[in-house]
């Protein structure tokens, strides 16, 4: 490890001393063990891609609609199209864990929600957790608030209940949910059971009736759900921010200007320049493809769909949801595990929070000792914390008042955002675009927009704050 610090040295050591030492005493205890040690290491992974890529969702459309630097919003798009040709091979085989979401405008209005909160806290869900592993306060300030929103809000119900339409109620009641579900008595309950379920669900691949999963998987998902919408959002990229400083460059050098082959050395020259957040893309990628194959084939050895079987095998029951389930995603997945956490302390200091349906129906609050996703955050937190150590990076940050304020209330937005969008910038977006799933460019687009309305609202704060402070340097 040379050029790295000594003392980060052994702080890596530790870190991966610590997570091996777990993985190897929880098995020698139980084998089923092996089913979270799964999800911790593959965090670590993903941990390790983001912190190396800067891989943040804010950061990419916050560059880009405020100073006009492209790099990372095209890595992203890259590394998603990276990422799909990976899945698309798990889910041909047959390995796949995925599962798509109903789509519709609801999804376009809880990305914007969120695309407006990543802004306000200058980091996205994924964004968030990977800088906590870097000692940012912020972040993990985002964190928090991402957490405590969701847990809030999915179980908000009394008089926000004259908020919900007729038609959502009534629908929601008729869904014959188990009687432990207060589905009457929940805005959010309301909303998923009552509309969102009422959606269509489709891939690409199925939408264009293709029948041969290879078929499916790469033409349909890849090449028309990923590759060529991806193209469009690139070129849009390129004509807005990239295009005109290249030639300008092209031109002083003595080079022709214009042309189509002036205009495809541009493309590529924007390309290539996201070289770092693409590698770190296509390692997520084969990370994330992996992990479904891994966790599909720990599910088939043990003879289970979901953890929460092996959890009532272990003698676990408190935390299960009512169809017998916990959160168990078997991808790359952010913010329902936090959620789950904060669920988790309420319900043990006396909050009834199991009788609604992303907790109790869904997701279940298990203890955060033996729950799966939570493990994939902590070795996510983990994975970023070595490598900004081997990159003498990592540095504790105390935030200030104003960021501190900035982080909670952009985290309150993304947790709303989140929950209706039933996934963040990562669940939402980036793998099910990858996967195929319309719903994903929905959210997507929402998200997008919902980035340049932040950063539209916060160069109107700042100039109405330079305003005053100059109006108050001259009185």
């Amino acid at each position: 490890m040379e050029g790295v610090d000594r003392g980060n040295q052994l702080r890596v050591f530790v870190i991966i001393g610590f997570l091996s030492l777990v993985s190897i005493v929880t098995y020698g205890w139980n084998e089923y063990y092996i089913y979270l040690s799964a999800y911790l290491w593959f965090g670590v992974i993903y941990g390790m891609c983001l912190q190396y890529g800067r891989f943040c969702f804010s950061s990419a459309f916050r560059d880009l609609f405020a100073v006009g630097v492209p790099r990372m919003a095209v890595g992203i798009m890259i590394a998603m199209v990276l990422f799909g040709f990976v899945s698309a091979f798990v889910t041909a085989l047959g390995m796949s864990t995925f599962h798509a979401a109903p789509y519709g405008l609801y999804s376009v209005i809880a990305g914007l929600i969120f695309g407006v909160g990543m802004v306000l806290a200058g980091g996205c869900a994924s964004g968030s957790l990977y800088k906590t592993g870097e000692g940012n306060g912020s972040a993990m300030l985002v964190v928090l608030s991402i957490s405590v929103t969701q847990a809030v809000f999915v179980d908000i119900g009394g008089w926000v209940n004259a908020l919900v339409p007729r038609a959502w109620r009534e629908s929601a009641l008729a869904k014959g949910l188990p009687a432990s579900i207060n589905v009457g008595d929940g805005w959010v309950d309301q909303y998923l059971a009552g509309h969102v379920w009422n959606q269509p669900v489709a891939t690409f691949g199925g939408l264009l009736g293709l029948s041969n999963p290879f078929a499916a998987a790469y033409v349909g998902n890849v090449l028309v759900g990923i590759a060529l919408p991806a193209a469009l959002v690139l070129g849009w990229i390129y004509a807005g921010w990239a295009r005109r400083p290249f030639l300008r460059r092209r031109a002083k050098a003595g080079q022709p200007a214009a042309g189509l082959g002036a205009e495809l050395a541009g493309y590529w020259s924007m390309v290539m320049a996201s070289k770092r957040t693409a590698v770190a893309g296509l390692c997520l990628g084969i990370a994330a493809g992996l992990h479904m194959f891994v966790m599909k084939g720990l599910q088939v050895k043990f003879g289970v769909t979901n953890f929460g079987e092996l959890m009532s095998r272990m003698g676990f029951t408190f935390g299960i949801s009512v169809a017998g389930t916990v959160f168990d995603p078997g991808y790359w997945y952010v913010t329902t595990q936090e959620a789950q956490w904060v669920g988790w302390v309420f319900n043990r200091l006396g909050w009834e929070n199991m009788d609604n349906i992303f907790f109790g129906l869904n997701n279940g609050i298990p203890n955060p000792l033996i729950n799966p996703a939570d493990w994939m955050s902590i070795g996510l937190i983990g994975g970023a914390a070595v490598m900004a150590l081997l990159h003498n990076e990592f540095k504790w940050k105390a935030p200030t008042l104003e960021l501190a304020t900035w982080a909670m209330l952009g985290g309150f937005l993304m947790g709303i955002g989140s929950r209706l969008g039933l996934g963040c910038n990562i669940g939402a977006f980036f793998v099910r675009v990858s996967e195929g799933d319309v719903s994903g460019w929905l959210f997507g687009l929402g998200m997008i927009a919902g980035a340049w309305v932040g950063v539209k609202f916060f160069s109107w704060w700042t100039e109405r704050r330079m305003a005053r402070e100059a109006a108050f340097d001259l009185a």
